[in-house]
């Protein structure tokens, strides 16, 4: 029994080591027609936000340490998701995720910050869900989540 226990795990370390080697920067871009919708809502409100180059905006209210997340880490975070109309469709503390396996929104937003930091991400929907329907989040959403990185 051990030995197929053994045999059945070591796929799955040698696939995890071989994800680690390979991570590299997220680099995906929302189209201009979104950042743009984006940015109207930020100027309405008169939000302090800076544009990423990637089609997000961001308030980095404490950027914590120096050493950032990569995509390969695993972070914990404080977090609260909210639509543009204020509604919290989501939110947790000291929960812990793969950034590989989260939005690309914070895929790309988190590494921003270091263990203790925290930001606003204001996300575009072909950084989030898109078109699809996401629980109570409406396809093609613009979302906002305040997120504490406490740690990796």
């Amino acid at each position: 029994m051990k030995k197929l226990f053994i045999l059945l795990l070591l796929p799955a370390i040698l696939f995890s080591c071989k994800k680690k080697n390979n991570c590299g920067e997220v680099t995906d871009t929302a189209p201009a027609s979104e950042v743009a919708t984006l940015k109207d809502y930020i100027n309405t409100f008169g939000i302090t936000a800076t544009e990423d180059s990637r089609g997000f905006f961001y308030s980095i209210i404490n950027a914590g340490g120096s050493d950032k997340p990569t995509i390969c880490n695993e972070v914990k975070v404080n977090y609260v998701g909210r639509l543009t109309n204020g509604s919290v469709f989501d939110q947790g503390s000291g929960t812990s995720f793969f950034l590989s396996n989260l939005i690309k929104g914070w895929q790309e937003g988190i590494p921003l910050i270091g263990a203790g930091g925290k930001i606003i991400l204001y996300i575009p929907p072909s950084l989030a869900y898109g078109g699809s329907v996401a629980g109570s989040i409406p396809a093609n959403s613009n979302l906002i989540f305040e997120i504490e990185l406490l740690g990796f």
